[in-house]
């Protein structure tokens, strides 16, 4: 073992802590005897904090200069090829392509979620309170400009669930969903979540979302699932019901309108929601049968459409009319409304990076191939923004429909031009087919949809695990089911916050003692046969020291003077502390404040007659 203690040059009395290290074997030679023996080197250096002068690697890896730097250096190694698969990540799979291989997998994967999409793209199109149209508009354009710039090879893009869920839930509060507005303000929303996205992406800002606890996204999709599956309600029971993101107005407006209840669109969708249950159930624990998953929600078209086409009930809503062709190229309007949809297509944006960004890297990585977070999040940006000129509403990552896709073996974006090629056909030839389609049919897809996303093994998982964990997917869970998805969020993102800022300001501080036999030291809570010597406290403090935790650590220090373990303790008997020794090999930063602090803690343990050393332990191997 050896012992190294460290000094700031930026101070000439915190830097005889440093000097003061080599005067613990000669003031109290019991402790050099069996803490420090002789045949082990005391090396005392000096800490030379950089200059500007001098060339130093805490510069060029921290402050915004060294990361401009950083970029540059980058920028000039990078070959014409390097700019290619970074604006084009396609070339990447399309130069190593093995036709013979590949081919027949990706086509049998796209067809299949292709055949996935075409239900689920009208069925969300109608909880986002569009027509299903725009759902198959959203499922076409932005599949093929994603196969192109997305970078992962698996993930499936399209309209979900949750997005149009937040679509429906801010533009209802702006507008009538039944006027022409409506619509015009969610092909907008797309364009800008998508400029937002490509913005992250180019700015590789995606880090910031990692201060979001998993926690917190769990307890939010968990809410959002409910809060989904009742407005799903109205198909189901045969009257309206008010349109909120909140579950307090969902039930009253369940409850007043129960006169109107209607026993056709109640038992056909229960019927169709319970095959589709039973058929993704089957897809999942049998593998022979896995075509089942994708095949449900057609296979609830179908079933609904053959019914309503044999007996042509009166009382179940139809969808109705769609329009033929593909769509075409249009601006967005109704740009006097950007202010107001700013929160909205950051949130959308966030819930982009927070989904689709990590089922894209869990894809990569059973996959066998890197993924950069940021250029996957500028591969959605641009397929947002390609869909918004072609009337598609904001589109991302479906979880379910990227599963069917790994698992019916895609290997590569063709996967995704077929699925695109089978929406185009769906919008050339089989949408006057989708008008005698039952809308609680589209509904039963739905809720069979969400009811995955309701993640309640996670909340039974973080009490066992982290009771604290368990109390911020609870508060974000009760505060998006009963305040709305905007203020659920804030909630959950603020605590999660406080949580990390709680954690930096006071950081794990452990009293360390000698394993008996060894001259190693660990935490005396972990391993509680190590003891400690009478007079000497040793600590490790495991953060960096900044001005936020300086006083937490300072009061911890004078607490290990005071709590004495007398059961542990060897060496000659004293009657107080004599030397305080921090281990500060975890610590990576400390900053003025910081610096500051340790010397007037330097200047009071040297007025009490204490010794205050600054050390850094390494393990020999």
């Amino acid at each position: 073992m050896e012992i190294t203690s460290y000094a700031s040059s930026s101070s000439r009395d915190l830097a005889s802590i440093a000097a003061a290290a080599d005067s613990v074997s000669s003031s109290y030679p019991s402790a050099s005897s069996t803490t420090m023996p002789s045949s082990r080197p005391v090396k005392i250096i000096p800490l030379q904090h950089p200059s500007a002068s001098a060339p130093s690697s805490s510069s060029s890896s921290g402050g915004g200069g060294g990361l401009f730097l950083r970029w540059k250096s980058k920028l000039k190694k990078m070959t014409w090829l390097d700019w290619v698969e970074t604006f084009l990540p396609c070339s990447r799979w399309i130069r190593t392509y093995k036709w013979r291989e590949y081919l027949q997998i990706d086509l049998l994967a796209g067809l299949t979620v292709g055949v996935m999409l075409v239900p689920q793209a009208m069925s969300y199109a109608k909880l986002a309170g569009l027509e299903p149209i725009y759902g198959l508009y959203s499922g076409f354009v932005p599949v093929f400009v994603y196969a192109i710039f997305g970078s992962s090879r698996q993930l499936a893009v399209g309209p979900v669930a949750l997005v149009s869920l937040l679509v429906s839930n801010v533009l209802g509060g702006i507008v009538d969903s039944s006027d022409a507005l409506y619509t015009e303000l969610a092909i907008l929303l797309a364009l800008m979540v998508g400029i937002l996205e490509c913005i992250m992406g180019l700015l590789r800002l995606g880090w910031i979302m990692r201060f979001i606890s998993h926690s917190v996204i769990s307890g939010f999709t968990t809410a959002s699932a409910i809060v989904i599956g009742l407005s799903q309600a109205k198909y189901f029971l045969g009257y309206s019901i008010v349109r909120s993101s909140k579950i307090v107005p969902l039930i009253k407006s369940i409850i007043s309108g129960i006169d109107g209840f209607s026993w056709p669109p109640f038992v056909m969708g229960s019927v169709i929601l319970a095959i589709l249950l039973v058929m993704k159930h089957l897809g999942k624990t049998r593998k022979y049968l896995r075509f089942l998953r994708a095949a449900g929600p057609l296979t609830a078209v179908v079933v609904g459409t053959t019914f309503v086409k044999i007996f042509n009930p009166s009382s179940i809503s139809l969808v109705g009319d769609i329009p033929q062709g593909l769509p075409t190229f249009s601006i967005p309007k109704e740009f006097g409304y950007v202010k107001s949809l700013i929160p909205t297509a950051l949130l959308i944006t966030g819930v982009a990076i927070l989904e689709s960004v990590g089922i894209a890297k869990a894809l990569a990585a059973k996959n066998g191939y890197e993924l950069d977070s940021n250029q996957e999040l500028f591969g959605l940006g641009v397929a947002n923004v390609c869909g918004a000129f072609f009337s598609a509403y904001p589109t991302t990552g479906s979880f379910s429909r990227s599963a069917v896709n790994h698992e019916s073996g895609a290997k590569t974006g063709v996967s995704g031009i077929v699925t695109g090629i089978i929406m185009g056909c769906a919008l050339l030839f089989m949408t006057p087919l989708f008008e005698y389609i039952p809308l609680c049919a589209l509904a039963a897809i739905v809720i069979s949809a969400v009811i995955g996303l309701v993640d309640y093994d996670e909340a039974i998982f973080l009490w066992r695990v982290d009771k604290k964990d368990f109390l911020l997917w609870t508060i974000t869970f009760v505060a998006t089911l009963f305040l709305g998805i905007e203020i659920g969020v804030l909630i959950g993102v603020g605590v999660s916050l406080a949580f990390v800022i709680h954690e930096s300001a006071n950081p794990h501080i452990a009293v360390l003692g000698r394993l008996p036999g060894t001259t190693v030291y660990r935490n005396k809570e972990q391993y509680p046969d190590a003891y400690t010597y009478n007079g000497i406290v040793i600590v490790r403090i495991d953060a960096p020291i900044y001005f936020a935790n300086i006083s937490y650590i300072k009061d911890r220090l004078r607490e290990y003077e005071l709590e004495v373990d007398r059961s542990t303790r060897r060496g000659p008997e004293v009657d107080r502390v004599y030397f305080v020794i921090l281990e500060m090999a975890p610590v990576t930063y400390v900053d003025s404040s910081a610096v500051q602090a340790l010397k007037d803690l330097y200047h009071e343990y040297t007025s009490r007659d204490i010794q205050m050393h600054a050390a850094s332990y390494f393990q020999p191997e």
